[in-house]
């Protein structure tokens, strides 16, 4: 190295450099330039922003201000209600007929409801069904059951039978002799079945009380037994119709009050059993008596029903709902058809032993014999 540049470290003749004027004024422009564009970014950044977070606020707040509220319940109004006029049926029974009467011939897919009420000595000895399904709810007594296929069964209280007809069968249904001198009481409900299974196979099935659901309702003053259906939570053990029908026997004390859901578009109504109740709300709201049948229309989510807080004893009623079936009703007795032409075939098929009943010919049941003699 030269000795004399050991003098002269360019370090220091860098720093000791002087800058012309006119260059630090270039330099200074520069970073005011870039400092002021830096700044703008940033606040056209932070304006952008804070748009951007209003607008989502007010779509927020609009949005869960234009919500549509819950839409309550629409109670179903009444059509009409009637009483069940008692008449003789059977051999020596006595029944109210609500359904398949002047004041309601059918009510689809319902065909007949009968409040029957059959002494010892009386009841229902042999005859035949084709096209209908028949469900039988006993309240009091006992009630035996026997076929032409051999089938035999015995209804105690609380139990319920479902038949179905299809395309044949012929039956007795008798009350036994307990030895009391008590009358057997309950319902017979005819269900219309789907055109396709008119000509179906007959079969059964027995519902046993102790197998029905229940559940306490409006703080322990309603019952309600599920025997078909839904109510309040509950669902019954099983679909035991071939045609969706809902069955809700309902006992209510003073002051209860009960809000019944039902299927939309079916048809319902209610019978009461015993006591009194009011059904409907507001200017729609009616008093039902015993023995009365309580037709609904079809619009509407549900069914109101309450009972006075000052009535001296409980009521007790049934709810009934099914879906309604686009066809024809032909019947003739206890034939249940689609056309005239169907019901002559069914009275032909009868008096022949033929298509079903086969094994009519000669048969008699062991039940029926006393009052078939």
């Amino acid at each position: 190295m030269h000795p004399s540049q050991a003098k002269l470290p360019i370090k220091s003749r860098t720093r000791s450099r002087p800058r012309p004027r006119h260059q630090g004024t270039k330099y200074y422009l520069q970073n005011t330039l870039i400092a002021a564009v830096t700044a703008g970014l940033a606040a056209a950044i932070l304006a952008i922003y804070r748009t951007a977070a209003a607008t989502t606020t007010t779509t927020t707040t609009t949005a869960t201000a234009t919500a549509p509220p819950e839409m309550a319940p629409v109670p179903r109004a009444i059509r009409k209600a009637f009483l069940a006029a008692e008449q003789s049926e059977g051999a020596g029974a006595r029944v109210r007929r609500s359904i398949g009467t002047p004041q309601l011939r059918n009510l689809s897919p319902f065909l007949m409801l009968d409040h029957f009420r059959v002494s010892p000595g009386a009841g229902f000895p042999d005859h035949p069904h084709r096209g209908q399904e028949t469900i039988t709810y006993l309240l009091e007594g006992v009630t035996d059951h026997e076929d032409f296929a051999g089938n035999r069964g015995t209804l105690y209280p609380g139990d319920l039978q479902f038949m179905t007809a299809g395309r044949g069968i012929v039956h007795a249904e008798m009350p036994r002799d307990t030895g009391d001198g008590k009358p057997n009481v309950g319902l017979q409900l005819w269900v219309d079945l789907p055109e396709r299974l008119k000509s179906c196979a007959p079969r059964y099935r027995d519902l046993r009380a102790a197998d029905v659901p229940a559940v306490d309702v409006d703080a322990g003053r309603a019952t309600v037994r599920v025997i078909s259906g839904q109510s309040h939570g509950v669902d019954s053990v099983k679909d035991l119709a071939y045609t969706p029908v809902w069955i809700l026997d309902l006992t209510l004390r003073p002051g209860a009050r009960v809000t019944q859901p039902l299927p939309e578009g079916w048809n319902a109504f209610a019978y009461v059993l015993d006591g009194s109740a009011w059904f409907g709300l507001g200017r729609d709201r009616t008093h039902v008596h015993q023995f009365h049948n309580v037709v609904f229309e079809q619009h509407g989510d549900v069914v109101h029903v309450e009972t006075d807080a000052d009535a001296t004893k409980d009521t007790r009623l049934v709810i009934i709902a099914g879906t309604p079936l686009d066809q024809q009703v032909v019947q003739y007795g206890p034939f249940v058809l689609s056309s005239k032409e169907g019901v002559y075939q069914a009275l032909h098929d009868y008096q022949t032993f033929s298509n079903g009943f086969e094994r009519a010919k000669n048969w008699k049941s062991e039940i029926g014999k006393p009052l078939m003699r």
